[in-house]
Formats: structure tokens, sequence, C-alpha cells
């Protein structure tokens, strides 16, 4: 018997099995095989088709299942991760009234940041522990103000996994951690929040039933089993944003444990037990998915960070290398430090964790004399660590603690120089696994029986793949960091 795991990107779907006794994989595959498109009308806005998402669902489970012969009948459970902060609109009927408005989609920047200034900084900090900035909430307030005509058919509001969820089911409904990430839920009342439906002037009627994030959601109907091919009755377990999902996925549920993922981007995700939020304008905070406040005060402190891999892939682009590992390779060659050259990685847009300052990328202490390609591979992995462990320290500042912290086997976290750079000044080990969020969503589908050691087991027995211990000889890494740094602040002060 088998879960079926969805992770309904804004790139692609992806779609896997797991053994429902082992939690290994059987496979995965994704749908469609080229990136899905975004539709830009005007500048900072993107959106995307909710059908375009189904449509890939079912080509997935379909694919699935014919690659390896496995029948409907042998699908018992179905999880469901998904991008976080977009908006779906479904009138009365269950229809679509609009494209969804996605996580990258800047138009209600300006909306949200009113309504932070209206609600007061106090009030949004104890309530929301957010800005309401440009989340699903904010978004909506666009809809409201903008599409009138729309807004006055709308019967809910989902995000991306709830809609998927009902296109499966027939069945609205949503969880707390969705909520929260939406900015829609007040941690203080442990409650819808009020002080923002009534500012936004939002009816309560709009928003699903809630349900828990591990339960018996809803179950697949007549026209979801026709549509995706799954049998009639097969439950939805569970459901969470990407990132949430990301930190299940990698066995991330107690304070002191932190989710990390080294792509394009970087993220930090960091589970608290406090309900502080010092740091609300650089780290978004919402309900993890094992939340619940009077047994288990769990919080994702969420810290992005635009100049990570980004940085790796320009140089691989521009350098006369032909791969990662000979830049690694090239990187080697070079003692700790790089012989004096830094670089500031962040080229890729205003960076939250800087107060969104956008400084771009800057290569400093150049020697032409001296240096070479080795030294700027060595200084970006370096850098991309040193952006990490700057964006940890703001994590700690703000009251969480780090004791482990466990990685996705990407491109960064594949660097042996990059993990031990991060490991070190951390002075904690960094643990590589080996999974993706549709395997982690697949497995999640058996927490609402509760075993979560269990769970932890499996990930341990399927994926885990190595540890990074920190470096005896720190100093050398700490003066490195500190140089890096005192380069940072000089740029951040002349902002």
């Amino acid at each position: 018997m088998y879960y079926l795991g969805l992770d309904i990107g804004s790139s692609s779907i992806k779609v896997a099995l797991v053994n429902v006794d082992t939690g290994k994989s059987l496979g995965v595959v994704q749908e469609p095989e080229e990136e899905m498109s975004m539709l830009a009308i005007e500048n900072g806005w993107a959106e995307q088709n909710p059908e375009e998402w189904w449509s890939h669902v079912c080509a997935g489970i379909l694919r699935i299942k014919k690659e390896y012969k496995v029948s409907d009948k042998n699908i018992v459970g179905i999880g469901i991760s998904y991008q976080m902060h977009g908006l779906v609109l479904l009138d009365v009927e269950g229809k679509v009234l609009r494209n969804s408005i996605i996580w990258c989609d800047s138009r209600a920047v300006e909306i949200g940041q009113q309504a932070f200034e209206e609600i007061g900084e106090e009030n949004c900090a104890r309530h929301l522990l957010n800005s309401p900035s440009n989340f699903t909430a904010s978004k909506l307030k666009w809809v409201k103000e903008n599409e009138p005509k729309i807004y006055a058919q709308v019967h809910k509001f989902m995000l991306p996994g709830d809609y998927i969820a009902y296109r499966l089911s027939g069945v609205m409904n949503t969880t707390v951690s969705g909520l929260s990430e939406g900015v829609f839920w007040d941690f203080s009342k442990d409650e819808l929040a009020a002080n923002l439906m009534n500012h936004y002037g939002f009816q309560n009627k709009l928003v699903p039933n809630i349900v828990p994030t591990f339960s018996k959601q809803s179950s697949v109907n007549s026209k979801g089993s026709l549509e995706s091919g799954l049998q009639l009755g097969t439950p939805i377990l569970y459901r969470a944003g990407d990132q949430p999902n990301n930190a299940l996925s990698l066995n991330v549920f107690n304070p002191g444990e932190v989710a990390a993922t080294g792509g394009t981007s970087g993220v930090v995700y960091a589970v608290t037990d406090s309900l502080s939020v010092k740091e609300y304008a650089r780290i978004n905070n919402f309900a993890h998915v094992n939340y619940e406040k009077d047994k288990a005060l769990r919080i994702g402190k969420l810290l992005c960070i635009n100049g990570a891999g980004i940085q790796y892939r320009w140089l691989l682009n521009n350098l006369d290398v032909a791969s990662y590992q000979e830049m690694n390779d090239l990187a080697t060659e070079v003692p700790v430090g790089s012989d004096g050259v830094c670089i500031l990685p962040f080229g890729n847009g205003s960076e939250r964790m800087l107060n969104n300052i956008d400084i771009g990328t800057r290569v400093t202490n150049l020697n032409l004399n001296n240096h070479n390609k080795g030294h700027l591979c060595r200084a970006a992995l370096e850098g991309i660590a040193f952006s990490f462990v700057y964006g940890m320290d703001i994590l700690k500042s703000d009251g969480s603690q780090i004791k482990v912290i466990r990685a996705g086997n990407d491109n960064l976290f594949r660097s042996e120089i990059f993990s031990n750079t991060v490991a070190t000044l951390i002075s904690h080990e960094i643990e590589i696994y080996s999974t993706t969020g549709a395997i982690g969503a697949a497995r999640a589908a058996d927490l609402h029986k509760g075993d979560f050691a269990a769970f932890g087991k499996q990930i341990m027995e399927n994926d885990y793949v190595m540890t990074y211990a920190p470096s005896k000889n720190k100093l050398q890494y700490t003066k490195a960091y500190e140089k890096w740094k005192n380069e940072l602040e000089l740029v951040l002060n002349n902002k």
C-alpha cells in the first residue's frame, strides 16, 4: 500500500509514492517536464491559472501509476504541499473567479504597509507575529479594492493547496498553518485574526472551515476520482505550505531544530516555542505543522536569503569552468578566508534580512597579481555561507535556539567548503538528507496516527546521507567571517 504526495510548486507539480509501512519512496514524477508559465500583466505581478495546476496534478497521478504499475486501490492516503501565500478565489459553485495571485506577486506591498501602520506595530507583532506585508490577506484586499465585481462573487478564498484538496474532494477547508501564512491568524487569541479581518473589511464567511493539519481532512469524491484517477473515498490526510513541509520532510518539529535549503535562494527555517517576534521586519513567523497553542506551541521562523546559489551559478556561467565540481575543486586549493578576497552575494534583489536593502553583489580585496578563479570560487562559497550564518544570528537575536541543522542534498550543501564553514561558525552539526517535498508530503499522510518517532525513523533509514561536523580550528573561520561582516556593514552604513 502507498501514500501519494503532491507538491504544488509555481514551476511544476511533483507527485510521489511512498510505501505505507517503510516510508521508502517508490518514485517521483514531475509535470510538466518544462516549467509552468507565469502571467505578468504588469511589472511586479505574477499569476497562474489554478486549473493548470489541477490539470498537471491529474497528469502526474496518471503517469506515476502507470510508470510504477500501481493501482488506485493501493493508494490509501494523500498528503499535499504547496507554494505559500497564493490567493485562489472561488464562487458559491466552486468555480475559480480569477487567476491565482501567487507568492512572488508584489502588487499588495503598499496595502500591507499601510495596514501595518494603521493597525499598529505593537498590535501586529503581538497578534499576527508579522506585518501584513505582501501576504495573502493583503492580496485579497487588493482584489476588493481593484476588482469589486469579482470580490462580490467570492464565496471562499483559498491557498493553492486548499484548492487542490477541493478539486479532489469537493470540500472547501483550510488549516491554521495555512491561515497563518496568509496572516489571517491571531496567535495571541489562537483564533481568526479579527483585527486584520475588520481592518480589511473581510467577512468571516469568506474563510473556509478549519481542519487539523494531520487529520482526515476530506475524501476524494466521484468527480475528483473521475478526473484524477484516484479511488473514490481516498482520504486527504495532510496539507502544508512548502517551507513548513520542507522542514517536516527533514524531521524538523521541535525547538532548536532548523531546516535549511540552499538553492537559487537560501532559506533557514527555525522552530521555536516562543511568540517573541523582535525581528518580524526581517523574519516571517508562521504556525508550524505541529502547532497547538495549549499542547505544543510550535512557531516556524522563516528567513530568506535571495542572494545564495544564484551567485555560484553566475560564476559557473561566466568563468571558464565546466561544472560545479570543478569549481569546488578549485576552491579547495585556496585556504580559509580566500587570501582576503571577499564576496557579498546579494545580487538577486532587495534582501529582507538586510531590511529590504538592495546592495547587489560586491567583490572586494581582489589582487589582480595574486588571485585567480579559485579564489573567486572559494570567496563565493564562503560569502554565501557567511550570509547563512548572518541570518542565523538574526534568528538567535529573535529568541531561536540552534541545536542542529538538517538540510537537503542540494547544490550548496553538497559543497564541503560551504557546509563546513556554516557548521564551524555555528558550532553545530549539519545533517544532510536526500528527500523532496513531495516525498515528505506523502509520508506525512501517516502522521494523523500521531507517531512522530516512527516518522523520524523512516527519514533516517531512507534519506540520511552524511553529517558535517564543526572544524576544530574555528579561529580562522571566525576571522574570515568577521572580515566579511565588516565589509557588509560598511556597505549597509552607506546606504
